[in-house]
């Protein structure tokens, strides 16, 4: 039988062998968030070079909404809106900033003409697909340290956290 006491600061102290220690999962809970702001900070840096190499003009929010709709293929104003939880007015703004870098197309919607369809010029896909092969290599560099073991436990916390 394990017996955990509590201390005065609050944290817990094992009382026999094989207990999991109170302080010990602050502690990792604490390195988690530290590596998770990390995450955070480093995936913003990455999005604002990533615009800056697919057009110096090119503005984070405007590369998240040309990401999108590259993986999509196409995409109109309202389901830009949608996933982005963002006004139309804000989304028709960086559509026409888009377009005026020469980065996005529109053409009517053949089944409801009142919408337009939006799609990526062949230039911008181009520097996007070079963007993502780069990110990529990166990517492979680090997942190549990891066993499969330590790739699914991260693959399961990733699982976990998105549905906080």
């Amino acid at each position: 039988m394990t017996v955990i006491a509590k201390t005065g600061t609050g944290s817990a102290e094992v009382m026999a062998s094989g207990a999991v220690v109170a302080s010990d999962v602050d502690s990792a809970l604490g390195d988690l968030q530290a590596h998770l702001n990390l995450i955070f900070a480093r995936t913003r840096s990455l999005w604002k070079e990533s615009a800056a190499r697919v057009h110096p003009e090119l503005q984070v929010a405007g590369y998240k909404l040309l990401t999108f709709i590259d993986r999509a293929g196409t995409a109109n104003a309202h389901e830009i809106a949608e996933r982005f939880e963002m006004d139309k007015s804000v989304i028709s703004r960086q559509v026409r900033m888009l377009e005026e870098l020469e980065l996005l197309e529109s053409r009517p919607d053949e089944r409801d003409g009142r919408l337009r369809v939006l799609s990526v010029t062949a230039s911008a896909c181009g520097a996007l697909a070079e963007v993502r092969r780069d990110y990529g290599t990166r990517l492979q560099a680090v997942i190549d340290e990891l066993t499969p073991e330590e790739i699914r436990a991260a693959s399961k916390a990733f699982r976990l956290l998105a549905e906080v």
